[in-house]
This record gives C-alpha cells, structure tokens and sequence, in this order.
C-alpha cells in the first residue's frame, strides 16, 4: 500500500447513507515518500478550526443515527 499525505483544505458537507458517513471536502493528496523508520501508514492533516468543525458535525450524524434507532437500542446496551 502508497503512503499519502492528505491535507484538508475545506469542509463541504456530511451525510450518511446504509451504514456509511460520507465527508465532502477539498484536500490536497500527496505521496508520502517510504522511510525505515516509519511505517507506511497514511497521514490525515487538517487545520484546528476543521477538527472541531468535523467533530461538531460527526456528532450531529450520530444523533441523527441515533434518532432513526428503536428505543429499546438507544440505551447503548448490548
């Protein structure tokens, strides 16, 4: 598997659809050059203001999720 770097320029949307959230947003990809040292894992980078924009909108997701569930699975138990 490539390496990339993934860089978020802007937020655009979210929804969800049959189990999936999908995030609409403008980044810039690059590819990671491999190292020794570290594994070759992707990397997600994004502005401060973009995480608490994702975390607010990943939390409306779920509570729209949450909201098309029974009761009787809402309380979180198994």
């Amino acid at each position: 598997m490539k390496p990339y770097d993934i860089e978020v320029q802007r937020l655009k949307s979210m929804k969800h659809d049959k189990g999936l959230i999908e995030v609409s947003l403008d980044a810039l990809v690059t590819t990671r050059p491999l190292r020794d040292d570290t594994p070759g894992a992707s990397c997600l980078r994004l502005p401060v203001d973009h995480a608490r924009t994702l975390m607010l909108m990943l939390r409306q997701q779920f509570a729209e999720l949450d909201k098309l569930q029974p009761r009787s699975r809402r309380s979180g138990r198994s």
